[in-house]
């Protein structure tokens, strides 16, 4: 009861879409009362987890339980800490705190997992892959790896495990489990990316030898082998076999599965996008859950708030996209590329705990490709110096760039040069994305984002 009111009371007075706070009140109340609401009561949880795409592959996968016929809650605005996770199943929960029989689909923060696998005890539990993000919340891949695996060793034999197998590290998790273990990836038969200063993962996880790569798919993801010990990619079970991107408007793939092969077409553009809805369908083919609806699901789910998402802002257009890591950023302004963006830039990043404070990072996002097509930048955010910085050593020319660390004014700067019927590419961090998008919804632009 708690937690419904502090739900209530957020929304009501503007404070946000009680995403974290109920289970922040809740859990002060009683600690216990995740657990309770959940795994006491056999609430069948779906936990998808991982560096990149987890919030598209849970909107994914809720699409494809829904299409089979089971009602679904889900953490659809990304609150993936415990309080959030925490008021999800609070907000699911009648007063009496009694769980209706839903599938609860979960996205859950890397760092989380180990205590809310323990409260929901899930029956499916996926890891999208594995980068270097927020290395100060984190520690390096290997340390987040081995916390990973030791999720892994303690589940169930009755849950699935899901890993993608085109990752090195994450493609050997779990590798003992007693349950059922699905496997994901591409089988292309050429590349989509290639190895650069951002790759994470290009050495042996088991000889720490370099790895070869017959294929390399997004970047250190791919067709990869072991030279010195052997060691090699395993066998895709749900397997993306053929792959069209269309702009930012579509991405159009096949997928060979275990129960048959799916012709998918997603209004959402990249390769990460094939790679998200192919671990929706391992998590459905880990579970059971039939899949003759799909690729009609899947057609209905656009992007999440500040994934690509584009937004009308009077006589012009926004591009926003949300970029939180060297790969998140190099696949976004990949996606961009495909229509010749960015032009008008706004780019913005701050150092905030939710952010990660260290932006070392930065110098492995590939801005050197789109410094070309871009006439003008608008940066801003809590670190615009370092930024512009980096922008200038990438090739911007410092006379395009115009600091406005203040994020509505910085709005106002970057829209103020945007002829009418053009558009504005926003890139930014987690916490520049809610306050630009915020800012936006003020002026009548979009929704609040946890209703996208």
């Amino acid at each position: 009861m708690a937690g419904k009111g502090a739900a209530v009371a957020s929304r009501v007075l503007g404070r946000g879409g009680g995403t974290s706070l109920p289970g922040m009140v809740a859990r002060r109340v009683d600690p216990t009362i995740l657990a309770s609401l959940v795994a006491a009561q056999n609430i069948p949880v779906v936990a998808v987890t991982g560096s990149n795409g987890k919030t598209t592959t849970a909107r994914f996968t809720a699409a494809l339980i829904r299409a089979a016929g089971y009602p679904v809650d889900h953490n659809r605005a990304g609150a993936n800490l415990v309080q959030g996770v925490t008021s999800l199943a609070v907000g699911a929960a009648d007063l009496r705190g009694r769980t209706p029989r839903r599938v609860m689909v979960i996205e859950i923060d890397e760092g989380a997992l180990p205590l809310l696998v323990e409260e929901l005890k899930p029956s499916a539990v996926l890891v999208t892959d594995l980068f270097r993000d927020q290395l100060d919340r984190y520690g390096e891949i290997y340390a987040v790896a081995d916390a990973f695996e030791a999720v892994a060793r303690g589940l169930g034999s009755d849950c699935a495990l899901c890993v993608n197998a085109d990752d090195p590290i994450v493609a050997g998790l779990g590798a003992g489990h007693a349950g059922r273990r699905v496997t994901f990836g591409l089988d292309l038969d050429h590349d989509t990316d290639r190895i650069t200063r951002a790759a994470d993962t290009i050495r042996c996880p088991r000889c720490r030898a370099d790895l070869v790569y017959d294929h390399v798919y997004l970047s250190h993801m791919g067709a990869w082998h072991c030279p010195s010990c052997g060691l090699a990619r395993p066998a895709v079970d749900v397997a993306v076999t053929a792959l069209e991107v269309d702009g930012l408007d579509a991405t159009r793939f096949h997928v060979r599965t275990p129960v048959g092969d799916l012709d998918i077409s997603v209004p959402q553009s990249g390769v990460h996008i094939a790679y998200d809805a192919a671990a929706a369908i391992a998590i459905s083919i880990g579970l059971g859950v039939p899949l003759e609806h799909a690729a009609a699901a899947l057609a209905t789910v656009g992007p999440a708030f500040g994934r690509l998402e584009r937004i009308v802002a009077g006589d012009r257009r926004i591009v926003l996209g949300f970029a939180k890591n060297p790969t998140s950023f190099n696949t976004t302004l990949r996606a961009l590329a495909t229509e010749g963006l960015p032009r008008q830039l706004l780019v913005a990043a701050s150092n905030t705990l939710v952010d990660g404070e260290d932006f070392a990072w930065l110098w492995d996002v590939d801005f050197e490709a789109a410094a070309p097509n871009v006439e003008r930048v608008t940066v801003s955010g809590l670190r615009a110096d370092e930024l512009a910085n980096r922008l200038k050593y990438a090739g911007v020319d410092p006379a395009r760039m115009t600091v406005v660390r203040d994020r509505p004014a910085a709005l106002d700067a970057a829209l103020a040069g945007i002829e009418p019927g053009g558009t504005l590419t926003v890139l930014a961090g987690y916490t520049p994305t809610i306050e630009l998008r915020e800012e936006m919804r003020k002026r009548g632009w979009v929704g609040p984002y946890w209703e996208v």
